[in-house]
């Protein structure tokens, strides 16, 4: 589904991930682990042209990924980033936005059982975005991704600043979109998330995949 050759990726001159060569498989459910600064979010963000590799290749469906349309690339492979990037005043603000660019009818149904869904009351939506706690940035962003099904979700550190429960929460939610179909590559410095449901471990260490290992 997602295949890198030989990909190197460069800023100012210091290289951020070299000769990076791995396949992901529809239906991978893969944790990405490695020390801060291994190029982890870097791996990610090739993932879907938020960057392009300084050298070598990346295919989507055996098509080089440069070659799609970057908006519709990432409707398809969508990225939530550990820092929350909310826009506007409210977070119904945010929570349409998915369904406007699509040219999609609203659907505040949809909406309401996410908030459901991810323990947040519906009265959140009009909540200012100024207002929100860390946790609650994390989980509207994560909501806003989610709102129309991606065929690969890229999951940057979602979870960082999350309680227990919510944690829990959001990785039965992801669980439950693996299970369905969704292909999903987490990053995540939880030894024990990092095993709990994903089928594959991707260690990066020193800007190189150290190791790819199959857990079940």
């Amino acid at each position: 589904m997602l295949s890198f050759s030989s990909v190197y990726y460069k800023n100012d001159e210091k290289t951020i991930l070299k000769d990076i060569h791995i396949h992901i498989e529809s239906g991978d459910y893969i944790s990405i682990v490695g020390p801060s600064g291994s190029g982890k979010s870097t791996f990610l963000k090739l993932c879907n042209n938020l960057i392009s590799p300084t050298n070598g290749t990346i295919l989507y469906n055996h098509k080089n990924i440069l070659e799609y349309n970057p908006i519709e690339l990432r409707k398809e492979i969508s990225y939530c980033f550990q820092i929350p990037h909310l826009f506007g005043d409210r977070v119904i603000d945010n929570l349409i936005f998915p369904f406007n660019i699509r040219n999609k009818q609203l659907n505040m149904d949809k909406i309401k059982e996410l908030c459901n869904l991810f323990n947040l009351n519906k009265e959140i939506l009009n909540e200012k975005i100024i207002n929100l706690s860390g946790g609650e940035k994390q989980r509207i962003a994560l909501m806003r991704n989610l709102i129309f099904p991606s065929h690969i979700l890229l999951l940057d550190e979602i979870t960082s600043s999350l309680d227990g429960e919510n944690t829990k929460i959001i990785e039965d939610i992801i669980h439950e979109l693996n299970k369905t179909g969704t292909t999903i590559l987490w990053v995540t410095h939880s030894k024990e998330q990092s095993i709990k449901h994903a089928n594959k471990l991707l260690t990066i260490e020193n800007s190189e995949i150290k190791s790819l290992e199959v857990l079940r």
